[in-house]
């Protein structure tokens, strides 16, 4: 019997997909509560469909595949959204979206040079990529619920710098994992 693609927790990940463009119209509409709802059901859906894939024996390979691309569309486009709309009380520097847009665009680059010479291999998130990506939801999370309260507060410079430190540091991870080739062909 062939393994089911559509799984909650892949529909989960689609519905994180889809939520990407409703947050970033709601920012640049200015409607800061609706995008933190938005972004928190975002969240929430990919602390989900983590949880089924794992708990509910859900693990597809289409769903090791989409998770980061979802997660990925999210963040990116809260990024951008949230460091070059007109009119923020708060946003994040740009300095950091292009780090962040950055890293990603090397993981791609590097993980296509190696599935087209080495072969087909998936490199799963590690410790420090979830790391990075966890801080990379704070980071944007904050930034919503500061221009949702229309507030500005400087301690948030602290979580940009430690993202910018996470972000840096798991790029550097993925290139090292990617030069050595140490990706897998089966989820783990």
């Amino acid at each position: 019997m062939a393994t089911p693609i559509l799984t909650v927790a892949n529909q989960l990940t689609l519905l994180r997909m889809a939520l990407s463009p409703l947050l970033v119209v709601a920012v640049l509409s200015h409607d800061y509560t609706w995008a933190l709802v938005i972004f928190v059901v975002a969240a929430v859906s990919d602390l989900l469909d983590g949880l089924i894939a794992r708990l509910g024996h859900q693990k597809t390979t289409l769903g090791a595949m989409l998770d980061p691309v979802a997660d990925k569309v999210l963040l990116n486009s809260s990024f951008v959204a949230l460091t070059w709309t007109s009119g923020l009380e708060a946003r994040i520097p740009a300095w950091l979206t292009v780090i962040a847009l950055s890293r990603d665009a090397i993981i791609l680059v590097s993980v296509t040079i190696i599935n087209l010479t080495v072969g087909r291999r998936i490199f799963y998130p590690s410790l420090l990529g979830k790391l990075c990506t966890l801080s990379q939801i704070l980071t944007a999370g904050a930034v919503l619920l500061l221009n949702a309260l229309g507030v500005e507060w400087e301690p948030v410079m602290h979580l940009f710098r430690i993202t910018l430190l996470l972000t840096v540091a798991s790029a550097l991870h993925y290139v090292h994992l990617a030069s050595q080739g140490k990706g897998s062909s089966e989820p783990p």
